[in-house]
């Protein structure tokens, strides 16, 4: 794929907009590629893919970017598109499916059903790979119509499947590395889960390559008289927990902040059913690698979306530990009011690593 570094620090750019130009790459490439979207994929930052593989309609229109030989499927359905993109996967062909975040669980059964087919399938086939945009933290303006985030922990129970990997790339250099390695595997199902937002770059091509073999991969770290580690999901939920580094490291504690993008690596081999699987995956982080990451005096997980997405590094680790996820929408005028009403500021992430760190 043509992929493109940013530099870190560099100006802050709309991680699925980037992913939208290897999109339309892959479906130039191949002609059978079919992309799926009930909301609009210009909705999620994603016109890039319509203007370069146009959407499938009978009737040719530039301004709409209908063509009738479109790689693009646009039903108001989310059935339709994760049924259709699911068993092209299923059959041998290279298919994404996109949804909004809050819309995904209309389609997700018949994607689950896939995926298990896919784990007794008795041939190789690509992976079926989703992407899911706009979540809850930036949908506040739409309050609870478009504030569905409990559907990662639909995949949070599915990592024990063996075959099923949610990914969380946090910036638009991690997103493109994750699509490149979902593209290389088969028999599985990959979610991946970004922003539409523009967000600061904050990783490098080979962090986000060992973030995917390891589960997770240290962006900033710092020390001091006691070691507070926070293991993030997500992109957005990291600007909370700078802010929350600053100061406590400015109180004199040091601070590791782990990027969590590969989570299902960080189960231990016993807790999945992997090697049952079709064209088994059974790489887990061994435990000095666990306790290089996420040991220390405290440790707190966040997320913007369920607690369940931790449960693998919460499950392991003997630190004193917390998690600070979503619990409600509301409908709010910002992401960072959204984020104040679930606690996650970092007014809430110093506070509590005080407390269990003492």
């Amino acid at each position: 794929l043509p992929l493109q570094e940013y530099a870190i620090g560099g100006d802050a750019k709309v991680s699925t907009t980037v992913m939208g130009q290897l999109v339309g790459y892959v479906g130039q490439q191949d002609g059978a590629f079919v992309v799926t979207n009930a909301d609009g994929n210009e909705a999620s930052g994603m016109a890039n893919i319509n203007q370069t593989l146009k959407i499938i309609h009978p009737t040719e229109d530039p301004l709409y970017n209908q063509h009738p030989g479109g790689q693009v499927y646009e039903p108001l359905n989310e059935d339709a598109c994760a049924g259709f993109a699911a068993a092209l996967a299923l059959f041998g062909g290279r298919s994404l499916w996109c949804s909004y975040e809050s819309f995904a669980i209309n389609g997700l059964p018949i994607w689950q059903t896939v995926t298990q087919a896919m784990a007794e399938l008795r041939r190789p086939t690509p992976s079926t790979i989703t992407l899911f945009t706009a979540g809850a933290l930036e949908q506040g303006r739409n309050g609870w119509t478009h504030q569905r985030p409990e559907v990662e922990a639909y995949f949070a129970a599915m990592m024990r499947n063996g075959n099923v990997f949610p990914v969380f790339p946090p910036d638009a250099n991690s997103i493109q590395v994750c699509y490149d390695w979902a593209l290389g595997t088969s028999n599985k199902g990959v979610v991946i889960t970004a922003s539409k937002s523009p967000l600061p770059i904050r990783t490098t091509f080979s962090q986000t390559q060992e973030g995917l073999q390891k589960g997770g991969v240290v962006l900033h770290e710092s020390d001091g008289s006691k070691k507070i580690v926070f293991a993030v999901v997500g992109d957005m939920t990291l600007n909370p927990v700078y802010a929350a580094a600053q100061q406590l490291e400015a109180q004199g504690y040091g601070v590791r902040i782990v990027s969590v993008i590969n989570p299902r690596r960080l189960y231990r081999p016993t807790d999945v059913l992997w090697d049952t699987t079709s064209e088994p995956d059974g790489t887990f982080l061994d435990d000095a690698g666990f306790d290089a990451l996420f040991g220390g005096d405290a440790l707190i997980g966040v997320t913007g979306g369920p607690a369940n997405m931790l449960e693998p590094i919460m499950l392991r680790s003997g630190v004193k530990r917390d998690i600070v996820s979503w619990k409600r929408g509301e409908t709010t005028a910002s992401a960072g009011e959204l984020m104040a009403l679930n606690g996650i500021t970092a007014e809430t992430l110093v506070t509590r690593s005080i407390q269990l760190a003492g």
